[in-house]
């Protein structure tokens, strides 16, 4: 069995104590792991391709938080990182009106500028999308997304509008969070949307998972999610890696030689 960590940001970790992460994760079968890098203006990028120069089972993607779209808007200083055989994705990107930490006009044009580096370097996209479904989707579709594809993170919308990103060539991933006691829609929403459009992640060091809450998630952390996403589903815990690793493979090309 082998799971993938498709979304965690290793730059925030204690950087002596990383490869022990990396290890203790390897342990329980996660061994390989997208490193995102944004989150910080357009620093976290330049760290996450570091670490996966660094770490062989590390691959990263590149981009702006939509957090930051008003103190850092240009892609241009991504565009180098962007030939590097190790950049996987571009994000995460999106929209957030839920923390309202950047001007909503100031995001939906990040957004579509990030859409168009994305299709230009053939990278897929990793979204990031809270309270903005309908604009996210909406914007995924006039700068036609559809052509590189990508996934939602830390999915949080029902099934029903995972089928619409279906038609757009997106996937959705699930974190830790679909084991919190109060989390019973959201499992609901596991329960239905095929594990042929699902990938599983952390989201390090957030989002930690039962019986793990309250601390930072490490990439370990993955096998609890798929623990769950067996449960929910009724299938084998063996099935529920085979079927998300294949699908991180496609998306990111991430197949080791």
């Amino acid at each position: 069995m082998e799971l993938v960590d498709t979304h965690c940001h290793l730059t925030y970790a204690n950087q002596e104590l990383l490869p022990q992460i990396l290890s203790n994760a390897a342990r329980v079968g996660v061994k390989r792991f997208v490193c995102i890098g944004a989150g910080d203006g357009a620093a976290s990028a330049s760290g996450a391709v570091a670490l996966a120069d660094e770490f062989p089972d590390v691959w990263a993607s590149i981009g702006i938080h939509p957090h930051d779209a008003e103190k850092e808007r240009s892609l241009e200083q991504l565009e180098k990182l962007a030939a590097h055989p190790k950049v996987v994705a571009v994000g995460e990107t999106g929209l957030d009106y839920f923390r309202d930490w950047s001007p909503f006009d100031l995001q939906l044009s990040l957004f579509r500028n990030t859409i168009a580096f994305a299709k230009n370097h053939r990278k897929p996209l990793i979204i990031h999308c809270r309270s903005a479904a309908e604009d996210t989707l909406k914007v995924i579709r006039e700068e036609n997304a559809k052509e590189v594809g990508g996934v939602f993170h830390c999915y949080s919308e029902d099934a029903e509008f995972a089928k619409k990103l279906a038609d757009e060539n997106f996937l959705v991933s699930f974190t830790g969070n679909i084991t919190f006691k109060k989390a019973t829609e959201l499992r609901e929403t596991v329960k239905n949307i095929p594990l042929s459009q699902m990938m599983l992640e952390t989201d390090m060091p957030y989002m930690a998972p039962e019986p793990f809450r309250g601390k930072e998630s490490e990439p370990m952390h993955v096998y609890q999610v798929a623990l769950k996403v067996s449960e929910i589903k009724g299938v084998s815990l063996d099935d529920v890696a085979a079927s998300t690793t294949l699908n991180a493979e496609r998306l990111f090309g991430i197949c080791r030689k």
